[in-house]
């Protein structure tokens, strides 16, 4: 059996929470954009983030499901 996901905090130990729409996601990643050159608790991590950008801007581009989402035919 998997372990549940423990929920994600922010560096300061808050919750995190994610963007709810298109336009709260286009201003997370300009942020990110900005922190990943000038923050040094983000930078040791580019390429985990670059990679998990590159993933999920190739599930933008087509028309494949993302990892949570159902295949069709599939329950």
């Amino acid at each position: 059996m998997p372990l549940a996901p423990r929920p994600a905090q922010r560096l300061s130990g808050q919750p995190y929470t994610l963007p709810e729409d298109a336009i709260e996601w286009i201003e997370a990643l300009a942020a990110l954009r900005r922190e990943a050159v000038t923050n040094p608790r983000v930078a040791p991590f580019r390429e985990h983030i670059a990679n998990a950008c590159e993933r999920t801007l190739e599930v933008l581009r087509s028309d494949a499901p993302g990892p949570d989402e159902a295949s069709p035919g599939k329950s």
